[in-house]
C-alpha cells in the first residue's frame, strides 16, 4: 500500500508532537531511523512487525502494553487500523495527490 496521501497529511501532526523530522524522513524512504527514542523504537517495532503480518510477536506486545498499558495496546492497533483503512480507500478510489505535490514515499 502506497499511503502517499495519508502520509501527506499525517506527517504534519506527527512532526507537531514532536516526532523528528529525521525519523519521519526515514519512514518515508522506507528505512529504519537511524536513532530513537525507546518509546518510538517500541511502537516502531511492533507497528512495523502488525503491518507486515498482521500480527505481532509476545515480545512487541509487552513492549507496548509495559510503556503504554492495555489500553495503549489497543489504541495504537486502532491507529494503525485506522490509517491502513484510510490509505487502501484512497488507493481504491485513485484519489491523486493535490496539484504541485511530490509523493512523500520513496
Amino acid at each position: 500500500m502506497d499511503g502517499a496521501v495519508r502520509v501527506l497529511r499525517a506527517s504534519p501532526l506527527a512532526l507537531e508532537a514532536g516526532l523528528s523530522p529525521a525519523i519521519a524522513d526515514a519512514i518515508a524512504a522506507n528505512q529504519r531511523p537511524a536513532s530513537m527514542a525507546k518509546d518510538e523504537e517500541t511502537v516502531y517495532d511492533f507497528v512495523s512487525q502488525l503491518l507486515a503480518t498482521g500480527r505481532v510477536s509476545d515480545a512487541a506486545f509487552q513492549r507496548v502494553k509495559d510503556a503504554f498499558g492495555e489500553r495503549g495496546v489497543v489504541d495504537l492497533v486502532g491507529a494503525v487500523g485506522y490509517y491502513s483503512l484510510v490509505s487502501m480507500t484512497l488507493n481504491v478510489a485513485q484519489v491523486p495527490l493535490p496539484a504541485g505535490v511530490t509523493p512523500p514515499l520513496k
